[in-house]
């Protein structure tokens, strides 16, 4: 199988192992520590940056906004910024990103069932 390089997949991997490229794409744009969790507390509403990082606890400023920009860069969480002072900025999902929810719920599923039970 082809590897993953810097510039994405190459066409013959595209085109002769369609599934588990797909997998590796998924895997790929999702790749973070952060990424899901912040997905997930999207989902329903807009949010706003410091939102985020309280709810993310002890992520640092400087990961909060490369996984932000790299979800906004793979066309998952749109950006939206008000021109207010000082400055006001929200992230949502995209359509593209809401498409991702049904697996993200279902690792939550997955977790609650197979993961650690804490009485």
């Amino acid at each position: 199988m082809s590897r993953i390089c810097k510039d994405g997949f190459d066409k013959k991997c595209i085109k002769e192992q369609r599934e588990v490229y797909g997998i590796a794409y998924t895997q790929n744009i999702l790749s973070g520590r952060w990424k899901y969790l912040i997905l997930w507390f999207i989902k329903s509403k807009e949010r706003r940056y410091s939102e985020i990082k309280a709810f993310l606890g002890d992520i640092s400023q400087g990961s909060l906004t490369k996984q932000l920009r790299e979800l906004e860069t793979a066309g998952l969480i749109n950006r939206k910024i008000y021109p207010e002072v000082p400055p006001r900025v929200e992230y949502s999902l995209s359509s593209k990103g809401e498409e991702l929810i049904p697996i993200i719920d279902l690792m939550e599923e997955f977790g609650k069932k197979f993961g650690e039970q804490v009485d």
